[in-house]
Order: C-alpha cells, then sequence, then structure tokens
C-alpha cells in the first residue's frame, strides 16, 4: 500500500506542481552551492534515510527467459567437457616506483575511487583489483596497466 505522500505525488494538481517546482528549484539551488564533500555526505544521508542500497559495482548475467530446470541440466552436462576459465580476478602485484603517479591515476579511472583511495590501494600492492572479469576485458585491463609500468595477473 501507498503511504499518503506518495498518493499525494501520484495524484497531484498543476496548482500544487507549480508550488512543488518552487520548492525543487529552492532545494536545487541550495545543493548547488554545497561542496563536493558536502555533497557526498547528503547522498549517503539520503541513501540511509530512504533505505537505498548502493549499486553493485557489476551485475551477474541474468538467466534466458524461459530458461528451466532442463537447460540447466544441460549446462551441467557440458560444462565437465568444457573446463576453459571465462571469468577472471585481476590483482596488482606491483609497480614500478617511477611508474607509480601513472598507476595510480589509472587505477583511479579504473575502479572508480577517490585519489587518495587510489593511492592507499596501489601502494598496499599485491591487492585484488577486479573479481569475476571477462578474458577479453581482463587482457586490456593487464596491457594497459603493463604499459605504465604495473605488473598485473589474471588469476
Amino acid at each position: 500500500m501507498a503511504s499518503p505522500s506518495a498518493q499525494r505525488r501520484w495524484q497531484s494538481t498543476d496548482a500544487t506542481a507549480s508550488t512543488d517546482s518552487s520548492k525543487i528549484t529552492g532545494i536545487v539551488d541550495q545543493i548547488s552551492q554545497l561542496t563536493l564533500l558536502e555533497t557526498a555526505d547528503l547522498v549517503s544521508a539520503l541513501k540511509s534515510r530512504l533505505n537505498i542500497p548502493d549499486m553493485p559495482t557489476f551485475a551477474a548475467p541474468a538467466a534466458a527467459p524461459g530458461a528451466g530446470p532442463a537447460a540447466a541440466a544441460e549446462e551441467e552436462d557440458l560444462a565437465p567437457a568444457t573446463q576453459e576459465k571465462t571469468l577472471f580476478n585481476l590483482k596488482l602485484q606491483s609497480f614500478d616506483a617511477g611508474a607509480k603517479p601513472k598507476v595510480i591515476k589509472e587505477i583511479k579511472s579504473m575502479l572508480g575511487l577517490s585519489l587518495v583511495d587510489s593511492k592507499k590501494f596501489v601502494e598496499s600492492a599485491p591487492k585484488l583489483m577486479k573479481e569475476g572479469v571477462p578474458k577479453e576485458e581482463g587482457e586490456k585491463i593487464v596491457e594497459t596497466l603493463k604499459g605504465l609500468g604495473a605488473v598485473v595477473v589474471m588469476e
């Protein structure tokens, strides 16, 4: 059952829409004046207040529609015949001291971390970077970081 505030939202009229839009405009103006850190705190507070879960970093592929137990049994029969690994974990083993700034920047963009977190991540090598990465994407990442002076292994 929808809450009264949700019902009001869905049953609003043009008269209430204009007051809501001015209210929203005021909120947007206030938010636009926040610093980046204040905005991050606001996002965290809203997530906790509204019970919004964090988004996963990668989504697992969904089963094909209509694939029932028979399809699952067929996949199990094929699994022993083809043992080729398709998903890999990428681990940052080490890096050249001179290449550290470049590696930190690449890790920052690749993993979506802050600069400080990226620096800590690189300095704590060997460390697992990504899990469940397809082979082609993993090879590209390994080559990119290898070109910058880092040693990354696919496990």
